[in-house]
């Protein structure tokens, strides 16, 4: 959904691609997860190997806290200071932070709106393999170690059921985008 709010003119902050950011040798955040989560998941030019790192803390819900505890606040501080030199170039910019794990890193309470972008669980799952060659078994820890969509959908200002075809979730994004365009005035 990120690619129809750009088209409309918004700036998307894409939140896994700063983690990957943040996650960069020399960096702090990289220092503290590989302290707490060894050398072993490295990869041979000595970054983070994701997937080495994942099966560890998506088998062990308290190791995903701990790596998140670790990661989400040098996220939230990379974002809020990329979306703040958005605002200072245009104060009436819509900015449109692209996470997953809104809610689950705390920052449902510091956006002024929060749109969740939601299918039917088969499709979610079967997206989620396609996107990133992890197999059901794997792709399925991940989707449970997440907030229950209904729970999010619950908490957001603004829904997105790309259940559909594109052009149906292409018009709710067309519907939403005056309403955030209003908000930043």
């Amino acid at each position: 959904m990120a690619r129809f709010f750009r088209e409309l003119g918004a700036y998307i902050f894409d939140a896994d691609r700063v983690g990957h950011e943040v996650i960069e040798p020399g960096l702090a955040a990289y220092r503290e997860v590989v302290k707490r989560f060894g050398k072993d998941i490295l990869d041979s030019g000595g970054r983070i190997d994701r997937r080495k790192l994942g099966p560890k803390v998506f088998a062990d819900l308290r190791q995903l806290r701990r790596l998140n505890a670790i990661v989400h606040p040098h996220i939230i501080a990379r974002v809020d200071k990329l979306a703040a030199g958005e605002h200072e170039r245009n104060p009436h910019a819509v900015v449109i932070v692209d996470a997953a794990l809104i809610f689950e890193a705390g920052l449902g309470d510091t956006l002024r709106k929060v749109i969740v972008v939601w299918c039917r669980p088969e499709q979610q799952l079967e997206r989620l393999m396609a996107k990133t060659g992890l197999p059901r078994e794997e792709a399925e820890r991940r989707i449970e170690a997440q907030m229950p969509i209904e729970e999010k959908r619950r908490q957001a200002d603004f829904e997105i059921d790309c259940s559909g075809t594109l052009e149906q979730s292409r018009a709710q994004v067309k519907a939403i985008y005056p309403e955030l365009m209003r908000l930043m005035g």
